[in-house]
């Protein structure tokens, strides 16, 4: 180690005064990829880091390699001056996120440090219980849309070529949300047999009028014709349905919404740029032109267009930048539903500047109005793993809108996305999905889903076993039917299932799945061989099959397999067990990088990673039975 390092461990002030007075580039040295000022701030004292701050060249707009500021450090030491000091006079956000998503306030709650949490909440605004974490809703929950009936909150999201179509959330403290339905359940009405993995359904908006909830969104056809998006109503008086049958409305675009106009006339908006047209008043027909509105002020991928009418305003909200690293939220309004739009001067209102930062790929968001008046922004956003791969797919975050005095909202004072933040003011309620495979119950919970639709009675729960009928194609194809899925919440996690022992055929297989599309996927299962049962793991990427090499196992008195994946971002380690006998390793892939939208170039690629159950029956039938599955994230 060097001098300085040496002077500033032993908090020798007068010694790193000479130091950096005889060579001032010394501040920039890091230790493990840490800058040394950084861990100056560690030792907690006020007058080293005051003298680093106030005289010498260090930069305090830097990160280190796991995005750590300097707060982060000074954090650790429980120094409430310090602290205060780069929190008050260098400017050092206490809610800023490292890549793990840590804070410098949980930092100081997690090592038991009482007077500088406190001092973190009168800062914040709240203590740490109090706060909330992005993405509210981690895996993939792309394209978010809210709406607001009395104290309940309902939010839906794409679904793509997975059944049920359409995904509805509810809340009543914007932090915690239930899956209570799907705007399609009639798989003839879902119609995306045929579809290629990230087709179908996008963008879906909900909105409520006259006691009905109202549900659009984009039907994306395959690129095998002329016609490639159509936008489809559903409408119910309960939140989670049943909805009706599919209304078709004929007019290209994406990212459809319904505004409703104080005189009671309804519109739909969709893309490039926010084009409109009116509705008929059960919103099932189309009754007028489209109209371009306004283009957008990025002018780069216009999209996801909202209306919001306040204080005589009309706000149009737009998605722009495409959906990678540029994606951003604009807005601009008007005196009149048609007339001349005005770009907000704070544009972007929502966008992460960083590219280095946790979270990325901020856009396509809407906001929504509390019964107790506070505003809040939901929007989509995209964490990387080596910033590269968007591992979990496209996720929901919330941050709170504040008016400006020349009435322009503004989502959490253009900081980008809040990594921590105070909770809306409304009572908590702990609403969460159960991602467990509940067998004590006759239906599967609403998160559990497939691609496409399932084969009728593929999938049954009869006594405390789930039946999943084997498809007979295979996973690469898009006939590839039955595949039980959830989605992967969580970077680091363990999922299980346990199928009771059953004879097999050649060619025939059940097990483990992690699934992206037809395209990219992993299993890891048991198969009959030429020399008898054994299990192993098949990467399918593109059009390559990696078979890895078969563990040959006895199956002569076993009741059952369990099969287990450890993930840790892109490694996954496979082991699995025989009834209760001890686990034993199969196998470790370092790199699925393949399971994410930027893992091939290959037909649409939108959603994330899941995982999941599978069989194949291939050309004789076969029903699996699976007596268990568990995720825990780690």
């Amino acid at each position: 180690m060097s001098q300085l390092y040496d002077a500033i461990i032993s908090q020798n002030v007068p010694e790193v005064k000479r130091l950096l007075e005889l060579d001032p580039p010394l501040i920039d040295e890091q230790v493990d990829g840490v800058p040394i000022s950084f861990i100056a701030a560690r030792t907690g004292n006020l007058e080293l880091v005051r003298y680093i701050v106030e005289y010498s060249r260090a930069s305090f707009n830097t990160f280190d390699d796991r995005h750590r500021h300097v707060l982060h450090y000074a954090a650790e030491s429980g120094s409430v001056e310090v602290c205060r000091y780069l929190v008050e006079r260098v400017g050092m956000d206490p809610t800023t996120g490292d890549m793990d998503l840590l804070t410098p306030y949980e930092i100081a709650a997690q090592c038991g440090y009482q007077e500088l949490t406190a001092y973190f909440a009168k800062v914040c605004g709240a203590e740490v219980s109090r706060m909330y974490k992005n993405p509210i809703l981690p895996g993939m929950h792309s394209d978010p849309s809210i709406c607001r009936v009395g104290e309940d909150y309902y939010m839906v999201h794409s679904s793509f070529i997975f059944f049920p179509c359409i995904p509805i959330s509810h809340s009543r403290d914007l932090i915690h949300w239930e899956t209570i339905g799907h705007a399609i359940t009639n798989p003839q009405w879902a119609d995306i047999d045929h579809l290629e993995g990230g087709r179908g359904y996008w963008a879906a908006d909900i909105s409520y009028y006259k006691e009905k909830f109202y549900i659009c969104a984009t039907y994306r056809m395959n690129d095998d014709g002329t016609v490639y998006r159509k936008q489809i109503v559903v409408s119910s008086d309960r939140p989670e349905g049943p909805y009706s049958k599919p209304a078709i409305i004929d007019e290209d675009g994406i990212d459809p919404s319904i505004f409703n106009d104080d005189d009671g006339r309804r519109y739909m908006l969709l893309n490039r740029g926010a084009r409109i047209f009116e509705l008929n008043q059960d919103a099932t027909e189309k009754i007028g032109e489209a109209t371009l509105l306004f283009y957008g002020d990025h002018k780069r991928a216009p999209e996801g267009p909202h209306l919001l009418k306040k204080d005589g305003f009309y706000y149009l909200f737009e998605a722009e930048g495409g959906t990678g690293l540029t994606h951003r939220i604009t807005v601009s309004r008007s005196d009149s539903l048609f007339g001349v739009y005005e770009p907000c001067p704070y544009n972007p209102i929502m966008r992460q500047e960083d590219p280095a930062a946790p979270i990325q790929r901020c856009g396509h968001g809407k906001p929504v109005m509390t019964q107790n008046g506070e505003w809040y922004m939901v929007y989509l956003c995209g964490r990387q793993v080596d910033g590269k791969y968007s591992l979990l797919g496209r996720e929901t975050a919330l941050d709170p809108i504040t008016w400006t005095a020349d009435g322009w909202p503004i989502v959490n004072r253009r900081k980008g996305p809040g990594y921590l933040q105070k909770k809306p003011d409304l009572p908590e309620c702990l609403l969460q999905d159960d991602c467990t495979l509940d067998l004590t119950k006759k239906e599967l919970s609403p998160v559990w889903v497939t691609p496409r639709a399932p084969q009728e009675g593929a999938v049954r729960i009869h006594q405390g076993i789930l039946y999943l009928k084997g498809s007979t194609a295979p996973l690469s194809d898009v006939d590839s039917r039955n595949i039980l899925l959830r989605r992967q919440t969580d970077f680091r996690f363990t999922a299980q299932t346990e199928f009771l022992l059953q004879e097999l055929c050649q060619d025939q297989s059940e097990g483990l799945v992690c699934y992206y599309d037809e395209n990219t996927w992993l299993t890891f299962g048991l198969h009959l061989t030429e020399r008898g049962y054994a299990v192993y793991a098949t990467e399918h990427i593109g059009h390559e099959d990696i078979v890895h090499e078969p563990m040959d196992i006895s199956v002569e008195n076993k009741v059952s397999i369990t099969y287990r994946v450890e993930t840790n971002f892109l490694k996954r380690h496979f082991s699995f067990r025989s009834g209760d006998q001890p686990w034993q390793d199969y196998k470790t892939l370092d790199n699925v990088y393949y399971l994410c939208d930027e893992g091939i170039r290959m037909g649409k690629r939108f959603t994330g990673a899941m995982v999941g159950m599978y069989a194949y029956a291939g050309e004789k039938p076969y029903t699996a039975k699976i007596r268990g599955f568990t995720y825990e994230a780690l």
